[in-house]
């Protein structure tokens, strides 16, 4: 079980989420919460509780209020998370496996030492914990006054530090949708104003960047009777004598990114390299474990991708060119094959991946190797961290090399992951993401295949290799009916089809019924909760910033069929140009597939999903808007590759 203190104040076992009716139990176990580990007075208990008015048996009302707190305890099986009683006081044992504030913490704190092209990932990951406005479930007036502004603030540092990154290494674009967002929430806040005029100018937005500083100039001194500070007004002179803005200065010396050589990932022999070697190793320890690439696992039952296959599998298989050299398929020598396949969640990328490694190992006598470059946790390896385990793998001495080895790189988050792989790698590599990584193709080459949902007949067909040609066959209508209602989703018609298995007196059909009356809630396998399309949901959505998912949910969830830039721009009141880039930026997270130019639309289940997950009700908690994170699955493992 978790305490969730970053919202609502809830608990959650990683599937369902109790939010804690505001009481002065609730009021108790926040002030202890924010303090875990430590002994927390009675008098500062009491001021939590009763604020100025304590009654006059405050002292025994406290301790009947910690009776109650441990009665929620017993109630939701969490006796092990026991409010203690110490002289002077009460302490909570916690730490980031089971307090959500610890784990941001601790996410921020391994982020600073991963690696500038890893760093800005990790930091959205630990931003991805926060869940709505904090403690909004707790009546204590001295918390929201002196508690809730210091949480707030750790957040803001770390989107800050964000925005410092994207716009330092040029990825203005990525800013804009946070920006947008704080500097409304935050319409004082200079450094995040700043941000915004400098992201909207790098992207050729002089206009809106002028109108932004005009606002900041405007509110500050309606406001506070100042002026904007020396930095903000420097960048509006800039920006209308129209200078190039060169290197943003972040108050942090940047980091050159250079390409792996001699089993290094981030340029060792650098300065700024040399500096992580140094802090690195303490934060490594504190890894659950090592990244290990492993021998390919199989993939049990594929069927369909027949294309996709047919054009992996010629560009995989190595040729002679005339003068006997082995090159790839594309008959250039010399040159690493190189094949992203990108997709939704759960829609079969590192099924196909690896189904196609198999097909073509016998071509590379040095193997074929798996590298998961994302944690159980949901966080990215760095192209360090990968290297080290990649080298951990690989032959090295005398004679290494002499056999051309595949990589699977599985579930990479950005390009900065996997150049330095393959720029050290001599073979050939499939790459998988939920991202569209155009520009590692546009500096490495090879191709991108986009994979989508299966075709009615590759569905019929999964369903007939799982379950068998005599069950499919005695109901073909209701195995069809069984694959539209899963929306011809890998993921979903598998966990169907192992319903179907375990229990072999139920029809197709009445499967088909029982999982659409309330979908994709029923998707899952109570046996392993890996095994769930609400889980592989969110936990895309927890990759994301904050904003953007919520975007998600919100389109998700409205009743347009098509979405286009103007269309979303009314759901999410925002301008079309901004709600045009919000667009963009989820089709290439795999959460929207495009139509015609302009147009886009989003997987069933997807929007069921957003349906359920913004959908108001009285007889529940309302899902929240941010997922439980990949180390709640149990025992911390992974999802399984072939399934991903």
């Amino acid at each position: 079980m978790r305490f969730q203190l970053l919202g609502p104040l809830s608990i959650t076992d990683g599937r369902d989420v109790v939010v804690l009716p505001p009481s002065k139990p609730t009021s108790l176990l926040a002030a202890l919460l924010l303090r875990p580990g430590s002994v927390v007075s009675t008098d500062h208990l009491r001021g939590v509780v009763w604020g100025e008015e304590q009654p006059t048996t405050a002292k025994a009302a406290l301790q009947s209020c910690v009776l109650r707190l441990r009665r929620i305890f017993a109630k939701y099986g969490i006796e092990d998370q026991s409010v203690v009683a110490v002289a002077g006081g009460y302490r909570i044992e916690a730490d980031a496996e089971t307090l959500d504030l610890l784990h941001f913490r601790r996410l921020v704190d391994r982020a600073a030492a991963s690696g500038a092209e890893s760093e800005p990932y990790a930091l959205r990951a630990a931003l991805a914990l926060w869940q709505g406005p904090l403690l909004a479930n707790v009546p204590s007036e001295l918390l929201h006054r002196d508690e809730v502004p210091r949480l707030a603030e750790e957040r803001l540092r770390v989107l800050e530090r964000v925005c410092d990154i994207e716009l330092e290494h040029g990825r203005c674009r990525e800013t804009l949708f946070d920006l947008w967002e704080v500097t409304r929430v935050y319409p004082a806040h200079e450094r995040f104003a700043g941000q915004l005029v400098e992201a909207l100018y790098r992207t050729g937005r002089q206009t809106e960047a002028l109108a932004e500083y005009r606002r900041i100039k405007g509110h500050l001194r309606e406001e506070l009777g100042v002026d904007p500070r020396a930095e903000l007004q420097r960048l509006e002179l800039a920006i209308l004598r129209g200078d190039d803005l060169g290197t943003p200065d972040t108050g942090r010396v940047p980091v050159a990114l250079t390409p792996v050589t001699g089993g290094t990932a981030d340029g060792a022999g650098t300065a700024a390299a040399a500096d992580r070697e140094r802090e690195e190793p303490a934060h490594r320890h504190e890894r659950p474990a090592e990244a290990v690439a492993a021998p390919l696992p199989t993939v049990p039952c594929f069927t369909g991708r027949a294309r996709e296959v047919e054009a992996l599998v010629e560009l995989l298989t190595p040729r002679h060119d005339v003068s006997g050299v082995v090159g790839p398929g594309d008959g250039a020598p010399g040159r690493s094959s190189v094949a992203v396949l990108s997709g939704a969640p759960g829609i079969g990328k590192t099924a196909l991946a690896l189904h196609v490694a198999h097909l073509v190992r016998a071509h590379y006598p040095g193997g074929c190797l798996l590298l998961p470059l994302t944690r159980p946790d949901g966080t990215p390896l760095s192209a360090r961290e990968a290297a080290d385990a990649l080298g951990r793998t690989l032959p090295s001495g005398p004679g290494a090399g002499s056999g051309r080895t595949l990589l699977v790189l599985d579930d990479a988050v950005h390009p900065d992951q996997v150049r330095p792989l393959l720029t050290a790698h001599a073979g050939a590599a499939i790459v998988t993401s939920r991202m569209g990584l155009a520009a590692l193709v546009a500096t490495h080459g090879g191709t991108v295949h986009r994979i989508g949902a299966l075709e009615p007949e590759e569905s019929h067909a999964l369903l007939t290799a799982v379950l068998g040609r005599e069950r499919i066959g005695d109901e073909p209508s209701a195995a069809l009916l069984l694959a539209s209602v899963c929306g011809h989703h890998p993921l979903a018609l598998r966990i169907a089809a192992a319903r179907l298995l375990t229990r072999p007196r139920l029809r197709p059909a009445d499967c088909a019924d029982w999982l659409r009356r309330d979908l994709p809630a029923r998707l899952t396998l109570a046996d392993d909760p890996r095994m769930s399309v609400p889980l592989t949901l969110d936990e895309a959505l927890g990759r994301l910033p904050t904003a953007l998912a919520e975007a998600h949910l919100r389109l998700g969830a409205s009743a347009h069929q098509a979405l286009t830039a103007a269309r979303a721009a009314a759901v999410l009141t925002i301008p079309e140009e901004t709600a045009e880039e919000v667009l963009e930026r989820l089709l290439d997270a795999g959460l929207l597939e495009e139509g015609r130019p302009g147009s886009f639309w989003m997987h069933e289940l997807l929007r069921a999903h957003a349906r359920r997950a913004t959908a108001p009700s009285v007889d529940r908690v309302p899902a929240p808007l941010r997922p439980p994170r990949r180390e709640e699955t149990p025992a911390g493992r992974p999802r399984p590759a072939a399934l991903r």
